[in-house]
C-alpha cells in the first residue's frame, strides 16, 4: 500500500506557519487522491517531541556497531538495562514509520540558518546504526523512498542571494537522506522566501517577491503531490 509520512516541525502551531501550509497542501493533494484508507501517518514533532540523544542510545548503538549490520529486529537481545530499553522504545517506532514510507514530507522551516531543533531530535534518534541497511547486501532499505522537503525561510538564501552561503538548511538534509541511501534525484525541495516581508516594515518592498516565491511554491507542492500519486498507480 502506497504510503505517506508527513512530518511538521515549525514551533508555530498557530496557524501562521507557512511549511506547516505547504506541507497541509501536500498532504490533502496526496489523500485526495488516494482516499482515507491509504497509509498516512502525521507526526508534528513540536506537538510531541522526539526526546533528544542519551546515554543509554549511544551505548545501545555502540554495541550494535560492533556487531556490525544489525537489522532493527536483532537489537532487542542487545539490550543490557532498562535505560537501554526505554531508548529503543522511543527509536524503533520512529524507524518503522520511515521504512514503511513511500515518501517522506518534512516541513523545515529555517531557524537561525539550519533546521529546527524538533527536526535535528528526529534526525537524531532515526539515523541509528544499521537501521537503514540490508544486513544481507548492506544497500541501504531507504534507496526507493521519496523525500520532499518543505523549506521556508524569513529572507533569502537562494543561488545569487547575499547569504546564499549561510544556508546550512537544505544542504545538510540533502546531505543526512543521501547518507543513508536516498537517491539524489528522489530528494526534492520546495522553498518560500521572504516570509516575514508581510510582517517586518524593513521588508515591505520585497512583498511581491515574498507572494511571488509562495505562489511558486504553491504551484511545485501540488505537482509533487500529484506526481508521488500517479508513480504509486
Amino acid at each position: 500500500m502506497t504510503s505517506l509520512l508527513h512530518l511538521d516541525s515549525s514551533a508555530d502551531r498557530s496557524g501562521g506557519s507557512v511549511s506547516r501550509q505547504l506541507t497541509a497542501l501536500f498532504a490533502d493533494t496526496w489523500r485526495a487522491a488516494h482516499g482515507t484508507a491509504a497509509g498516512y501517518r502525521h507526526r508534528d514533532l513540536a506537538a510531541d517531541p522526539v526526546p533528544p540523544l542519551d546515554t543509554a542510545y549511544c551505548a545501545l548503538g555502540r554495541r550494535v556497531e560492533k556487531h556490525g549490520l544489525v537489522p532493527p529486529d536483532g537489537v532487542d537481545a542487545l539490550i543490557a538495562n532498562p535505560a537501554e530499553r526505554r531508548a529503543w522504545t522511543l527509536t524503533r517506532p520512529l524507524v518503522d514509520e520511515l521504512l514503511a514510507a513511500d515518501t517522506v514530507l518534512i516541513g523545515a522551516p529555517m531557524y537561525n540558518y539550519s533546521v529546527p531543533a524538533a527536526l535535528k531530535a528526529w534526525i537524531d534518534r532515526v539515523g541509528f546504526p544499521g537501521a537503514f541497511s540490508d544486513p544481507v547486501t548492506g544497500e541501504s532499505l531507504l534507496r526507493g523512498t521519496r523525500v520532499v522537503v518543505i523549506s521556508s525561510r524569513g529572507g533569502a538564501y537562494g543561488p545569487g542571494t547575499p547569504r546564499e552561503a549561510w544556508d546550512f538548511q537544505t544542504p545538510y538534509l540533502r546531505a543526512y537522506f543521501r547518507a543513508h541511501g536516498v537517491a539524489e534525484d528522489a530528494v526534492r525541495v520546495v522553498g518560500a522566501e521572504m516570509t516575514m516581508a508581510h510582517l517586518v516594515p524593513d521588508l515591505a518592498r520585497f512583498k511581491p517577491l515574498a507572494d511571488g516565491s509562495l505562489d511558486a511554491a504553491r504551484a511545485e507542492v501540488e505537482a509533487l503531490a500529484g506526481a508521488a500519486t500517479a508513480a504509486a498507480r
